[in-house]
């Protein structure tokens, strides 16, 4: 039996959710929201990310296996893929680039160390792939004839 916090709990902790809230009363994300909140679909996409899903039925079918400790992970009640879905789609994306940045400044502030400084440009690379339906995308061989 759990005596402690779940580690998913614990990360939270280190996110400032009033600031999130003030952002979301800026925007009015949780406008005529009832039950799946801002802060809710931020720690589904957030639990998604962490445990490395590839889609959005990936994720629910995650969520839903963990559906008895979803109140102490912080998710609230069961999340539904249309739910989610249609909240992805409808939500004011602004809200989370927001917070993102907020995210950002406060790791720089933290990171302020002379002593790892790094001289010159930075770059960042995405080496992710990305899936691709040939009946779109085709043109493309990718298997090469057999020479005779």
């Amino acid at each position: 039996m759990n005596q402690g916090k779940y580690v998913f709990s614990q990360l939270l902790e280190f996110l400032p959710q009033r600031v999130f809230d003030g952002i979301v009363k800026k925007y009015e994300g949780d406008k005529y929201v009832r039950h799946f909140s801002c802060w809710n679909q931020l720690l589904c996409m957030l639990s998604g990310q962490l445990t490395n899903r590839d889609s959005l039925r990936d994720l629910i079918i995650t969520l839903e296996a963990h559906s008895k400790k979803s109140y102490h992970l912080g998710l609230g009640k069961s999340v539904t893929r249309s739910n989610l879905a249609k909240t992805n789609e409808t939500r004011n994306s602004k809200i989370f680039e927001e917070y993102a940045y907020h995210l950002i400044s406060i790791a720089r502030s933290k990171g302020a160390n002379e002593d790892f400084e790094v001289k010159g440009k930075i770059y960042a690379f995405d080496s992710s792939t990305i899936d691709l339906c040939l009946s779109v995308f085709g043109g493309q061989s990718f298997v090469k004839p057999k020479v005779a």
